[in-house]
């Protein structure tokens, strides 16, 4: 059984601690039909990542001012877009079991849609750090969400262990200089190991975590011969 030493835990939240995939997928969808795209390319495309960022890229020729209308289409409706967001297998049982000073959450969502989700499945509650794509110049797979979410543990990034579903974020987490621990929920072990993840595990159920007394420690611990399962991405 892995065992992971750490000091700071940097929890991605979609995908990871909130199974909103239905709900992205529909949204994206929505957007791909309004510009006439492979709305499962787009969705694809988009995972992991700011609406905005992706929206850019995904319209490279239109100006700053539609690239805003249209990333307010979307968080408009994420808003909307509840009805079936849920906590994943484990996601409250690692927040409770994990002192609040050490984790955050780092989300690619916007602040007010993070708090929407994270109250719709049913773990507001145990949150009390928290970086969403309100508080960053640029988003994963940039380094910075993961850089302020150490930052607002006041730890460095080497002392803490991002736990990500999506390549984009594994990146940041890596190009931060944290070590990533993926999970299977949204993405293959190729896509999270080509992405740099230095563990995979299934889902926060897998994982164990326990403070040290005295010693500002997290153990973090998975087992190595699960059954792996099967990613979602609609």
């Amino acid at each position: 059984m892995p065992r992971i030493i750490c000091r700071g835990l940097l929890i991605d939240m979609d995908g990871v601690l909130v199974d909103s995939t239905p709900a992205v997928a529909r949204v994206w969808a929505r957007w791909a039909a309004r510009h006439n795209m492979d709305p499962v390319y787009v969705t694809a495309f988009a995972h992991g990542r700011t609406s905005r960022a992706s929206i850019q890229d995904l319209l490279p020729d239109e100006s700053p001012e539609v690239h805003e209308e249209e990333d307010g289409w979307m968080l408009q409706g994420e808003l909307e877009d509840v009805a079936d967001v849920v906590a994943l297998p484990g996601a409250r049982e690692l927040l409770a079991a994990v002192p609040s000073a050490q984790r955050v959450v780092v989300t690619s969502a916007a602040r007010n849609l993070a708090e929407v989700r994270l109250r719709a499945a049913g773990v507001w509650d145990l949150v009390h750090h928290l970086v969403t794509s309100s508080d960053v110049q640029n988003g994963k797979p940039n380094p910075e969400p993961y850089l302020k979410g150490a930052a607002a543990l006041q730890l460095p990034p080497a002392d803490c262990v991002v736990i990500e579903d999506a390549s984009s974020g594994t990146r940041a987490g890596k190009s931060a200089g944290a070590r990533v621990l993926g999970i299977r929920t949204t993405s293959t072990d190729a896509e999270l190991l080509a992405a740099g993840a230095d563990w995979i595990a299934n889902d926060c159920a897998s994982l164990r975590c326990s403070p040290a007394p005295g010693r500002n420690q997290l153990t973090l611990e998975f087992p190595d011969n699960e059954i792996p399962r099967l990613p979602k991405m609609s």
